[in-house]
């Protein structure tokens, strides 16, 4: 909901009370007094009443007090159906999934993954075998004329603007400037069931086709979703012809790519940003890799992998896990998060973000821009700028992002003494980011040492040392690669706010050190991160990826 009328339903719900009110307490960020609410609500309430509390805690990610309502309900249908609903959203169970199994050149994979996950983060890479390599980088430009490509989306630009559909947007753009025809299209039902009511089935962003799969009704289950999204999408192929089908993270989109490039005989790129039943598992530390959903989840993501003509990753930890579930190495190629080239152009000024948050000229502000989820640990940042406060330098935090944390991170800055020194402008446009990255003189990653965070990279901090701002990271595998310390930023142990503090008030005191790190950053980038870099990586295997198809006996 727009921000003004979310307040007001928030406080007509507090009004209401029971169910209602606990709603608004937590979507407020007062978390325990949420729970209080729950429970004050259920008691002496009927079975069905509880049955609905333990469904409201549930979509509020509140496991521990639902669990603890279904000890409330006696035996009997309600409670058979709370626990069963609860099961599925804490992962114990999960859906049965009528879809196939993926298959590549007609031979069907297993479903089962065939490592376990402690086994593949941060395994080492085999040598590579001999022979012609796939995702072998290119030796020079090459030029993406006559290549016509359509990639497959969760969600994207103009409706969601977050670091996965920037990714996205980058490479359409980019791999049409080096002369390639770009299309791409959305999951099914995207943006609509998200909320928008615009039910266009092709919009252009900068250029760039984006198309929307959008049947009459809403599929019920993922074997539905797969067949809706074949049937039009199979149009779509018709329609636009492309040469290869570029599917991203997760794996529906992947299997839905499969199945179209069984149909109609092409090659299939799967690029895996991330690792979905890793981000669930940081969300909760009660859930576990044995859980089914974990299991169920990266089965599926494995299959996808292994049923791919090329899979792309973003950098060399989540290269090394992907290689340990039975990806061939020749198959694989890493394509870094990287920038456009404006991003390399100098800062413009930062006056104007500071002053809306009364932050002086002379004032230190270390910030970031990302999306509030628990794993970034910014209460670790936030509780370092209260140390540092506390010791009496004018420090501040600026937090740029939205997500389901950030309602419980402003609660937290208010508890550390933080009025008027944490600022949370929440979700800003694209064209505003650099203008916030201006305002900052350190940009800090202080993500938490959960197995997504050791193993995927993310796109932030890249576009900030672009921009020449310092970095300040966790020590983490896949922050490694981004961040080398002494010479680009610092590295500090996750979770550690006093350590994250000594750290951040020595940047504040030597601004000489701060503009090494910043000028040694912009060279990385601008040598290794560009999105035209990149794309020449993109046409070279794509190239060899439609040479290997068109050979005589090729099975499509």
């Amino acid at each position: 909901m727009p921000g003004p009328a979310r307040r007001a339903a928030r406080g007509a719900a507090a009004r209401v009370g029971g169910q209602a009110r606990a709603y608004a307490l937590w979507d407020e960020g007062r978390r325990a007094e949420a729970r209080e609410a729950v429970l004050a609500a259920a008691s002496g309430a009927g079975p069905r009443r509880v049955g609905r509390l333990v469904a409201a805690c549930l979509a509020a990610g509140d496991t521990r007090t639902a669990r603890e309502l279904l000890e409330r309900l006696p035996p009997g249908p309600v409670r058979d159906r709370a626990v069963h609903r609860t099961d599925l959203a804490t992962g114990r169970a999960v859906a049965a999934s009528p879809s196939p199994s993926p298959v590549h050149h007609g031979i069907t994979l297993t479903r089962d993954a065939p490592t376990r996950p402690e086994d593949t983060v941060n395994a080492r890479r085999p040598e590579s075998p001999a022979g012609e390599r796939l995702a072998s980088p290119p030796e020079g430009p090459v030029d993406g004329s006559g290549v016509r490509v359509l990639h497959l989306v969760t969600n994207a630009l103009p409706h969601t603007n977050a670091g996965y559909t920037q990714r996205t947007h980058r490479i359409a753009v980019a791999q049409r400037e080096a002369g390639m025809d770009v299309h791409v299209v959305s999951r099914v039902g995207h943006p609509l069931d998200k909320g928008s009511r615009d039910a266009r089935t092709l919009v252009r962003v900068d250029g760039i086709s984006y198309h929307r799969l959008l049947p009459w009704t809403a599929p019920a289950d993922p074997g539905q979703e797969l067949a809706s999204g074949l049937k039009l999408a199979s149009e779509l192929v018709e329609k636009v012809r492309p040469d290869v089908l570029h599917a991203a993270s997760n794996h529906r989109n992947a299997r839905l790519a499969l199945a179209l490039g069984q149909r109609f005989g092409l090659p299939v790129v799967y690029e895996v940003r991330g690792f979905l039943e890793e981000s669930w598992l940081s969300r909760d530390p009660s859930r576990s890799v044995d859980d089914a959903f974990y299991r169920h989840e990266r089965a599926q993501e494995t299959e996808c992998m292994l049923a791919a003509d090329l899979v792309v990753t973003l950098g060399e930890a989540m290269r090394a896990d992907i290689e340990a579930r039975g990806v061939p190495p020749e198959r694989l190629l890493v394509v870094p998060n990287a920038v456009d080239e404006s991003f390399l152009e100098p800062l413009p000024p930062g006056t104007a973000v500071r002053a809306e948050w009364s932050i002086g000229p002379e004032e230190f502000v270390v910030g970031t821009t990302t999306s509030c989820y628990g794993y970034e640990g910014l209460d670790t940042l936030l509780e370092a700028v209260a140390r540092m406060r506390g010791a009496g330098e004018r420090a501040h935090a600026l937090i740029v992002g939205d997500g389901p944390e950030l309602a419980a991170l402003r609660a937290r800055a208010e508890e550390l003494g933080l009025a008027g020194a944490a600022h949370f402008p929440g979700r800003v446009p694209a064209d505003r980011v650099r203008e916030h990255h201006a305002a900052m003189d350190v940009f800090a990653v202080p993500r938490r040492d959960d197995r997504v965070c050791r193993v995927v990279t993310p796109l932030k901090p890249v576009e900030a040392m672009a921009g020449r701002l310092p970095v300040v990271a966790s020590d983490l595998p896949a922050l490694r690669e981004i961040v080398e310390p002494g010479v680009t930023g610092e590295l500090i142990p996750p979770g550690e706010s006093a350590g994250l503090a000594d750290v951040l008030t020595k940047l504040a005191y030597s601004r000489e050190r701060r503009e090494a790190y910043g000028l040694a950053g912009r060279s990385l980038i601008g040598a290794n991160r560009t999105w035209t870099g990149a794309v020449y990586r993109y046409n070279h295997a794509y190239r060899a990826l439609i040479r290997r198809m068109s050979e005589p006996g090729q099975i499509p």
